[in-house]
């Protein structure tokens, strides 16, 4: 008989790195964007080819625990009888398909605070988004929340905790913010960069140097790192003295992409600067938690996504551009193509339009594509 696979219980398996997937979607979807892990072994055979049967496919197929993965559940459930019919042992289907595995959020504990308190990060493995979340003496702060806000609310209120803060460390062109509605419900404060407001239709509070943000006993200090390049308010944020957020500037393996708004030649300098002189003038003992992964290989035993500055500054080949001219080419030339809707996502998190929740999902489907390189 066949059983269900929440989405959680997958990314369970895909940091302990065991698992066989048919994916059953077109050749294209499988391509742009996959389930994957270390130990993750895939097959992709579209739904439609195999209406007549599996029996082609079974000498491709373990003989027992396979996991059935299609778009949105209903062609996985099929093909995943058709093969329990024909003898696979322990099949599985994926509960709501690839639009609840781009949704799920795993909550990591990256650290304690110095004063007490600690740190999450809720890794969307999914998309390859990262945020944030920072809880002192009973109060927290979010950082670059991502739409489904359900899963901060959860772990808040399993651990007695109140949302004071919202804050995005910048106008995100990939995912749909949760900020503004999670601040809303919760009647926290919510925290944007000013240079990357000019066109939002509601109001927040200005995220910039001077403006420090206290939960319990904790500050996040946000001045002095107003670090443009990504988005022209890019700005990143130093938590405890230990830990840099660093938005989509930074990332384990590569570096932000200045081109999500057209903006490529005229940022490029930015970035540079905020990264070759603002960050590496910085403490390199911080640890660098970026908003995005590109590579599942980056995620730990954990499934967090974390590095050191000064091992970035020696192993991140974004960060060892010697010159101004390579470097230029380097993020305006050859970039991965850009995320899907993201004119559309940008316009979502302005307030300019407010798509139903389907359409958010629809929108947001597929890999994060912030960085220079995939």
């Amino acid at each position: 008989m066949i059983k269900a696979l929440t989405a959680k219980e997958v990314a369970k398996r895909v940091v302990e790195g065991k698992m066989f997937i048919l994916d059953v979607r077109n050749e294209s979807d499988f391509s742009d964007w996959k389930i994957e892990g270390k130990g993750i072994e895939s097959l992709n055979r579209p739904y439609f080819d195999l209406i007549d049967g599996v029996e082609d496919l079974l000498e491709h197929l373990p003989e027992e625990e396979v996991l059935v993965v299609c778009a949105k559940e209903g062609s996985s459930v099929m093909v995943a009888e058709m093969l329990d019919e024909a003898g696979i042992k322990d099949v599985y289907y994926l509960e709501g398909g690839m639009k609840a595995w781009s949704e799920y959020l795993l909550p990591v504990k990256i650290g304690d605070l110095k004063d007490g308190g600690s740190i999450y990060q809720f890794n969307r493995i999914g998309k390859g988004c990262l945020s944030y979340l920072v809880d002192s003496n009973g109060e927290a702060a979010i950082i670059d929340s991502a739409r489904t806000v359900e899963a901060y609310e959860d772990f808040a209120k399993e651990n007695n905790i109140e949302i004071k803060h919202m804050i995005d460390t910048h106008l995100h062109a990939d995912h749909i913010s949760g900020g503004r509605r999670l601040a809303e419900k919760t009647n926290a404060t919510y925290w944007l960069p000013p240079k990357d407001a000019e066109e939002i239709t509601f109001s927040y509070e200005a995220l910039e140097e001077g403006k420090d943000i206290t939960i319990g006993n904790t500050k996040i200090e946000i001045q002095p790192l107003y670090t443009p390049g990504h988005t022209i308010g890019s700005t990143s944020m130093i938590v405890d003295g230990q830990y840099l957020l660093s938005g989509d500037i930074l990332f384990v393996d590569s570096i932000g992409r200045p081109d999500l708004v057209g903006k490529a030649e005229d940022w490029v300098s930015d970035l540079r600067d905020s990264l070759y002189n603002k960050y590496n003038s910085l403490s390199k003992d911080l640890v660098v938690l970026p908003a995005h992964f590109g590579k599942i290989s980056e995620l730990d035993e954990k499934g967090a996504v974390s590095a050191p500055l000064g091992e970035l500054f020696e192993k991140n080949d974004g960060l060892k551009i010697e010159s101004d001219d390579e470097f230029r080419k380097a993020v305006t030339e050859n970039l991965p193509p850009q995320p899907n809707a993201y004119q559309e996502i940008r316009q979502t998190n302005m307030g300019k339009i407010d798509p139903t929740t389907d359409e958010q999902r629809e929108m947001e489907i597929g890999p994060n594509r912030c960085a220079i390189t995939e």
